[in-house]
């Protein structure tokens, strides 16, 4: 799927060539620091700058012959830049250099990843403005509850999507940190001031204690996030795919020309992008249990981790913005069936008023068993057929004795679910701005 579907610009954060660049960076990053500190030779510096480049292709060559990634590309950038070399890779361990490149990876990942996002909320709150005054029935358990604002719901997942933007945001300043420390992480050849000033030419901060390698409860926080993320818009797809069943048909997914839903049955016109993103969480919700299985490592260093990394990382950032993206196409081409939702608010013959009906009854002076035990009696005998709820209540000699025809009709309103709908809209919309 993700070679079928993914864009670019999500996948080119994971390749080869991508990754020995962002391995370069690191390393001249610490360079230019040991300049600064007068370690290292300010030509000498210039002239690895211009001939250090990246050849991925060289650099697998060396991979398989040596069986070590790292030293594959040193070897590659000391054959261009001679005896400059000396300084590249100076004093540090594999893990300065693996374990900073991966944090640029992730940063730059995830802010693709909020920038989708991004757009998904716009979709969101647009279709949420478009239904704010289209009456719906609410459901609890499944069974029809009382009415709502159909709009309500996309704003519930609009402020939902907004949490979740604050929680990757939180992810990200997690992991940005880079580490300079050498083996073990004892600054055996450089110094803090040095790891610091090389962290600030990246953006990142220094991990106050890196051991040799920095800790996985921070990449831990950035896999939990989007596993947060992922089942949040499943929560969307979920309630979409109910939505859009035979019996409700209260929305459709965009069916564009041509397209085909059933080898078997032409009839059909299927909820696939809504199926589609609830598989995707469960598979964010597993690289999320991989991650903390990555915390506890041997001493001040083990591999345990990087075998796992090297398949959750791409995969799980590039399946989050690919699930962004598509629950945006999916939500920018919903088409909402207003007839029918209309039809299923009348569906149960006004009982989803009875709640509202008791109260009034109460309000008006009869005691609250004796209202339930009156309004129940009528909401049954709808419930079988005949007449409405509404129907009934309005012939009841007894129920007109504390509550006016008008009275009752208002009860009925479809509208009642509506009356704090735009406080609500204001009051999300404060919280959480576009």
């Amino acid at each position: 799927m993700i070679s079928r579907y993914s864009l670019p610009e999500a996948t080119a954060i994971w390749t080869d060539e991508s990754r020995f660049e962002k391995w370069l960076q690191v390393e001249l990053a610490a360079c230019r620091a040991m300049v600064d500190f007068k370690i290292m030779p300010k030509d000498a510096y210039a002239r690895l700058v211009k001939k250090a480049k990246v050849d991925a292709k060289k650099i697998l060559k060396n991979e398989a012959l040596v069986k070590h990634d790292m030293i594959a590309f040193t070897m590659a950038i000391e054959e261009l830049v001679g005896e400059d070399a000396q300084y590249f890779h100076y004093g540090l361990t594999s893990s300065d250099v693996l374990d900073t490149a991966f944090a640029l990876q992730l940063k730059e990942a995830g802010n693709l990843i909020l920038a989708a996002l991004d757009e998904l909320a716009a979709a969101l709150l647009k279709l949420a403005k478009e239904t704010k005054d289209l009456p719906a029935i609410g459901r609890s358990h499944g069974i029809h509850g009382e009415p709502l604002s159909f709009g309500l719901r996309f704003l519930s997942h609009y402020a939902e999507l907004k949490r979740n933007r604050a929680r990757v945001e939180l992810a990200l300043k997690e992991i940005s940190v880079g580490m300079f420390s050498g083996a073990v992480g004892s600054y055996g050849t450089l110094s803090p001031e040095v790891e610091a000033r090389a962290c600030s030419y990246l953006g990142l901060d220094p991990e106050a204690v890196s051991t040799q390698v920095i800790p996985r409860d921070r990449h831990a926080v950035f896999f939990q996030s989007l596993a947060l993320l992922g089942s949040g818009i499943e929560r969307m797809a979920v309630e979409l795919r109910h939505l859009q069943r035979t019996e409700v048909g209260e929305v459709e997914e965009g069916f564009s020309y041509g397209q085909k839903g059933s080898s078997a049955m032409p009839h059909k016109k299927n909820p696939i992008s809504a199926e589609n993103l609830t598989g995707i969480a469960r598979l964010l919700r597993g690289y999320a249990q991989n991650s903390l299985e990555n915390i506890p490592l041997w001493h001040e260093r083990d591999i345990s981790h990087s075998s796992v990394e090297r398949v959750i990382a791409p995969d799980a950032s590039i399946l989050a913005h690919y699930m962004l993206v598509r629950a945006k196409k999916l939500i920018a081409g919903l088409k909402v069936n207003r007839e029918q939702v209309k039809k299923n608010l009348g569906f149960t013959r006004g009982l989803v008023y009875s709640g509202a009906a008791l109260l009034a009854f109460v309000e008006a002076g009869l005691p609250r068993d004796t209202a339930y035990r009156l309004v129940q009696k009528h909401a049954l005998e709808a419930w079988q057929g005949g007449l409405s709820l509404k129907e009934r209540l309005l012939g009841d000699k007894e129920a007109l004795q504390y509550l006016k025809k008008a009275e009752i009709e208002k009860v009925f309103d479809e509208k009642r679910g509506l009356r704090y709908v735009d406080k609500t809209f204001k009051a999300v919309l404060s919280r959480y701005p576009l």
